[in-house]
């Protein structure tokens, strides 16, 4: 147990111990004190403050504010109403109660402090609206509604990046903070720093209140990224899948292919030391020049994240709990029958202009991320393309030729998809001929063998909290030899909409129900910016629209 755990529970006990007294000193009944939540509505009744605050004590990382704000209003209930006093009360509340209740008898109840025609300092008129404002906002921002920005051009085909838009908690429920001891308002790292944010002193268990209903087919859904539990510490790597560098870097210090499938073992231990321990990273060394002479890229080494902490990814569901996946020739098949691709999907086509056009103009005719303008030579290019924005491109007179562009065999190496591991079931899997996968449902059994556990073992191992080793061709689950498991969660399958330019489960697997947030609802503001789009300015007719 945590020393902050520690130190909350034994204020629990404190509290106990020392709010009865006090309510017995205030004129009310002191035997409340000791009856669960009762205690609270009593004790809110002490200071005089409304009964509904009792709601935000329920509410992780809140709470600790409002408990705080109730021993300072304690303590001025009874005369300590000096800067220190409230100080006092608000660091030490351990040491302040039980003196309060039992030390300092002669402390008179004299009712909180009336402002009733007096005039507050600007000081606390502005650190009184502070707090409110931060409770309020964090307790929208925990049960309601939370900003999102679209990062990336992964969703091109519906969400475009500089889109802004809320993310609903509540169509699926919303979860309960994790890691309450945060700054408010910020994800995971201090703004312009990769200082952490938050506190792991204090970790709460996962709890999901009821929602409007449960993630469906084509539902856009914002999740907390699954390999997104350990990270490279560099602004640029933090977002990024910190299992695949590794598998890189291993690749990389291997020499190729061939020469890592010689020893695995030995190559992936020592990327991980060079990652981890030497904070290096040479696969990820962002100058072509200095990555030809193997010279490494500093980095802070690695960390781990909480699950409510992991980077926010948005995809859209394609899988649900309990079907069979598989993408044949780009259509992807549930339970072996194909299903339509929702009107915003994007494919990769070869473009081939009569001449040169500036980019400017291009953009003019289809919108998109400069990073997708993928150049092939001369007036050739690769774009990724929606059907309607295909059919628009083909017929203008600047266009030699339009050819989709499939990925039907494995251009590099096998380890880029999922299950990540160089085993002759998955060596074949692409972009677009991938699997077949089963997606796990909660309560479902699912036999195991040499070849599927490398579907599962990351979310026995690490979703669902279980030892599991692979022993001279035997799986071995909590120390037992297994055959099946039996899954405790629901898991999903997510799909970029811009199917060749997506980093999703084709290439990290299952986002389990632990790790989903909210559904984006609703576009309030959509920017564009130099670096993606080669100009600045608002796109004002994506503005204040329902998401798709």
């Amino acid at each position: 147990m945590s020393l902050s755990w520690i130190l909350l529970l034994v204020l629990i006990l404190i509290q106990f111990v020392s709010v009865p007294p006090l309510l017995t000193r205030a004129g009310l009944e002191g035997w409340k004190g000791y009856v669960p939540f009762l205690n609270w509505v009593v004790w809110l009744k002490m200071i005089q403050r409304p009964w509904w605050w009792l709601f935000l004590l329920l509410v992780p990382g809140v709470n600790l504010i409002m408990i705080t704000i109730m021993h300072v209003e304690t303590g001025i209930a009874f005369g300590k109403r000096s800067t220190s006093e409230q100080w006092f009360a608000a660091v030490l509340p351990w040491v302040f109660l039980p003196k309060l209740a039992f030390a300092d008898k002669k402390a008179e109840f004299v009712g909180p402090r009336d402002w009733t025609g007096k005039k507050k300092s600007p000081v606390r008129e502005w650190g009184e609206a502070i707090v409110f404002a931060i409770v309020a906002a964090s307790v929208i921002r925990t049960f309601f509604f939370e900003a999102f920005t679209i990062p990336t051009p992964s969703m091109a085909g519906s969400m475009l990046v500089g889109d802004y838009l809320f993310v609903s908690k509540m169509s699926y429920g919303a979860k309960s903070p994790q890691t309450p001891l945060s700054i408010p308002f910020v994800h995971n790292t201090i703004p312009g720093t990769l200082i952490d944010s938050y506190s792991e002193a204090l970790s709460l268990p996962y709890f999901r209140l009821p929602g409007f209903g449960d993630v469906e087919r084509f539902d856009p859904v914002v999740f907390n990224f699954p390999h997104g539990d350990t990270i490279i510490v560099d602004p640029f790597l933090m977002g990024h899948d910190y299992y695949g560098i590794l598998i890189g870097e291993a690749m990389y210090t291997a020499g190729g292919v061939e020469e890592f499938r010689k020893n695995q073992d030995k190559f992936m231990a020592i990327a991980h030391d060079n990652l981890a321990r030497k904070k290096v990273c040479y696969s990820c060394q962002r100058d072509p020049n200095l990555m030809s002479k193997r010279v490494p890229l500093q980095t802070g080494g690695i960390k781990s994240r909480p699950i409510d902490k992991c980077e926010n990814y948005v995809k859209r569901c394609i899988g649900l709990p309990g079907e069979d996946l598989q993408i044949i020739n780009q259509v992807v098949h549930i339970d072996g029958k194909p299903i339509e691709n929702p009107e915003e999907v994007q494919f990769s086509y070869a473009l081939s202009l009569n001449q040169r056009i500036d980019e400017a103009k291009l953009h003019q005719v289809v919108p998109f991320v400069h990073s997708e303008l993928q150049g092939y030579g001369a007036n050739a290019l690769s774009i990724p393309l929606t059907s309607g924005e295909y059919n628009i491109l083909s017929k203008k007179s600047f266009v030699k030729s339009l050819e989709p562009i499939v990925f039907d065999s494995v251009e590099f190496n096998n380890m880029d998809y999922f299950p990540n591991t160089d085993h002759p079931a998955y060596n074949t899997w692409t972009n677009d001929f991938y699997g077949p996968v089963h997606i796990p449902a909660k309560g479902e059994t699912i036999a195991l063998d040499e070849t599927n556990i490398h579907l599962y073992k990351r979310a026995i191992r690490v979703y669902e909290g279980n030892d599991l080793e692979l022993k001279e061709g035997k799986i071995f689950i909590n120390g037992q030899e297994a055959h099946e498991y039996t899954f405790t969660m629901d898991y999903y399958w997510m799909m970029g909409d811009n199917r060749h330019r997506s980093a999703d489960s084709r290439f990290w697997g299952f986002v389990p129900e632990t790790h989903v947030v909210g559904k984006p609802v609703f576009c309030w503001m959509s920017r564009m910016n130099p670096n993606d789009h080669g100009e600045s300015g608002f796109r004002f007719e994506r503005m204040f629209r329902l998401v798709d």
